[in-house]
């Protein structure tokens, strides 16, 4: 199994942000009637990489996998993640409706929840899932953190459900997706990947479970990488949790397609 870089390599967005910061010093040491402009341009360009960093499936900060690799996709693989929890009373249903439709997933679980459900996170093991990073906490800042900030919550992170699971994290999914230029440092110092998705149905804030599945079926192809919770997951006008009914759709629909669903680690052999 390939590792990811050992090394951090910026991005050009990231190289030309350094070169204009450089030159704006030297412009406001050698004419400083030009501050102005100087500023205007230096605050235009931390605005988009603000922008940027809100855009979950940008590469323009970092590596991110937005589709499985070539070769997962050239397979029929798909991979169905599942974030924010374990959730004591959702994740179990999901565990046995993947076993139903012989499914593997990959759980991008929270390290706090992890820690009071551990035994959900060790059933995920057992039954032939992946357990992911998702930070610690979970923190609606997360950014905005510095790099020490990200440091520590990645960190625990992987103590916390390495100890749980014995087996390390390979990737990471930032909270709501959202980052910033200090994230990917972090992530080559810990040897993680970034993921995000290709599609998603907004099932943390939709109840239709028609209106979910839509969307999620419209990104289904050979290397999706398909966005569903466990944890925080809307319940239809039923109450029933929407994951609960749009998971049999979905499967349904990838083996009438004749696409395999696999966890993220299975991908990159």
């Amino acid at each position: 199994m390939r590792k990811p870089e050992s090394c951090w390599h910026s991005t050009p967005l990231i190289r030309a942000s350094i070169a204009l910061h450089l030159l704006a010093l030297l412009a406001v040491i050698t004419a400083p009637a030009w501050w102005p402009w100087v500023l205007a341009a230096v605050a235009g360009n931390h605005l988009l990489i603000a922008a940027v960093g809100l855009w979950p499936r940008s590469r323009w900060l970092g590596p991110n996998w937005t589709q499985l690799p070539i070769t997962a996709a050239a397979r029929n693989e798909i991979a169905l993640t599942i974030d924010d929890g374990p959730d004591p009373l959702v994740t179990p249903q999901v565990l046995d409706l993947l076993d139903r439709y012989g499914a593997h997933v990959t759980f991008f679980c929270i390290g706090e929840k992890a820690a009071r459900y551990p035994e959900l996170c060790r059933e995920m093991v057992r039954r032939g899932h992946a357990v992911e990073n998702h930070s610690q906490h979970h923190r609606h800042h997360f950014s905005v953190m510095g790099p020490r900030g990200m440091t520590r919550e990645l960190q625990a992170a992987q103590d916390t459900l390495t100890a749980i699971t014995g087996q390390r994290p390979l990737f990471f999914r930032a909270p709501a997706g959202l980052r910033n230029p200090f994230l990917e440092p972090v992530l080559t110092q810990l040897e993680l990947r970034l993921a995000t998705w290709s599609a998603r149905g907004f099932d943390t804030r939709v109840g239709d479970t028609a209106a979910v599945a839509a969307k999620l079926l419209r990104g289904l192809k050979a290397g999706a990488i398909l966005l569903l919770h466990d944890g925080n997951a809307a319940r239809t006008a039923a109450g029933v949790p929407v994951i609960l009914e749009v998971l049999p759709v979905v499967l349904e629909s990838a083996a009438a397609a004749h696409l395999r669903p696999v966890t993220l680690p299975q991908a990159l052999a």
